[in-house]
């Protein structure tokens, strides 16, 4: 495997990294630490410019290369922060903050891309600028959208961005992507249906709001199936069911919680459309009312054409045209990182870390073995895409 001799040098010191950001886990926007070590970092690694509170606690690094008549600047995107889980991988490293861990690699993506900061500004063997992006608040508090938001494309004058993320499953070392829609866009729904408490033995008294909102339920999974072209991908999860408080009592209210997945923008707005509609029918039909809220969260990580090329060539170059599938098939997970790919071209790209749990699993834990090949495929890419 071509890594360069200077990054895999790195392996250990960046291993030290990643399992001190381990041990230290923030969450959201509160990555105070964590965006301290990074700019740190940065500034040790001689960065020309370092700028922090982007997008409330985003720290950007710019890094020039030796030659900047090219005028090109290109994004590479780690994300920071962890998720609210108790840790139980049993590492002599593991989380010291009770009920925070890093269980989705993002401890990983700093490091790596800390690394491959350190080699750029070492080597600066590229023609244009580097802006190195440590992201916070990826896990639902839409980081990226903040960051994007802030001025952050514009004020660093970012023409392409690329973000990478670990993945249990695939063989380590192994990279995956596709053009077009990779991951699912994110939107949350709240019902509450608002019926007629009673006494469970005179049910014809009452409008029973367990009975509806079951019907609710069954109804809600007849959109994608007969709504959605088979050919196009939806995903509707009922997560929450909530209602009444014992045996025999007929609940004035129930709750029901959703999560709503897509691809495809018009996939997006049929199934919202066809959601209200059903929630609101089913109830009436029953002689009762739904409150709907609908939130739109995360929009379709969709990679472009040209810089997916890029991209896999970058891998392939690293691990070889067998270690890359270029055509993965679309999963239906969701990633923040599509706010900049909406601002911005360019592309996002899985790196295998083998068998083991998967993220967001309480006993998920990212394998250093992969950082020099992550640290590798940044590197490649830069001195690829800003030749000198």
């Amino acid at each position: 495997m071509p890594i360069v001799n200077r990054i895999a040098a790195l392996q250990d010191e960046v291993t030290a990294w990643r399992r001190d950001i381990h041990e230290n886990p923030e969450l959201m926007f509160d990555v105070h630490r964590t965006a301290a070590l990074v700019a740190t970092k940065l500034k040790e690694f001689g960065c020309d410019e370092i700028v922090t509170g982007i997008g409330r606690t985003g720290v950007v690094g710019i890094i020039k290369g030796r030659n900047t008549g090219s005028g090109k600047v290109i994004g590479l995107r780690a994300d920071m922060d962890a998720l609210p889980l108790h840790e139980a991988t049993g590492k002599p490293y593991a989380s010291k903050v009770p009920g925070k861990m890093h269980a989705c690699g993002h401890d990983g993506h700093t490091a790596m891309l800390l690394g491959a900061a350190k080699y750029l500004a070492e080597t600066r063997n590229f023609d244009g600028s580097v802006a190195v992006i440590f992201q916070p608040a990826e896990e639902g508090g839409g980081g990226g959208r903040e960051m994007v938001n802030d001025g952050m494309m514009e004020r660093f004058g970012i023409q392409e961005v690329y973000g990478m993320h670990t993945a249990a499953g695939m063989p380590v070392g192994s990279f995956a992507l596709r053009p077009g829609p990779m991951m699912a866009s994110s939107d949350r729904m709240r019902v509450v249906v608002e019926g007629k408490g009673g006494h469970a033995a005179k049910p014809h008294l009452a409008v029973d709001t367990i009975l509806v909102a079951s019907h609710i339920v069954v109804a809600l999974q007849s959109i994608v199936a007969r709504n959605v072209d088979p050919l196009e991908n939806a995903v509707i999860t009922i997560g929450a069911f909530n209602a009444g408080f014992t045996n025999n009592v007929i609940p004035q209210t129930a709750e029901i919680l959703a999560t709503i997945r897509t691809l495809k923008p018009e996939i997006r707005d049929l199934v919202e459309t066809r959601i209200k509609a059903v929630v609101a029918g089913t109830a009436a039909l029953f002689g009762a009312r739904a409150d709907i809220e609908y939130v739109r969260g995360y929009p379709v990580t969709r990679n472009h054409d040209a810089n997916t090329t890029f991209a896999a060539d970058a891998a392939a170059a690293i691990v070889g045209d067998a270690g890359i599938n270029r055509d993965i098939t679309p999963i239906m997970g969701s990633e923040d990182f599509s706010y900049m790919l909406d601002s911005r071209p360019g592309a996002f790209i899985f790196i295998g870390q083998g068998e083991g749990p998967f993220v967001h699993h309480p006993a998920f834990d990212f394998n250093d073995e992969i950082l020099p090949i992550g640290m590798s495929y940044w590197a490649k890419l830069v001195e690829t895409r800003l030749a000198a």
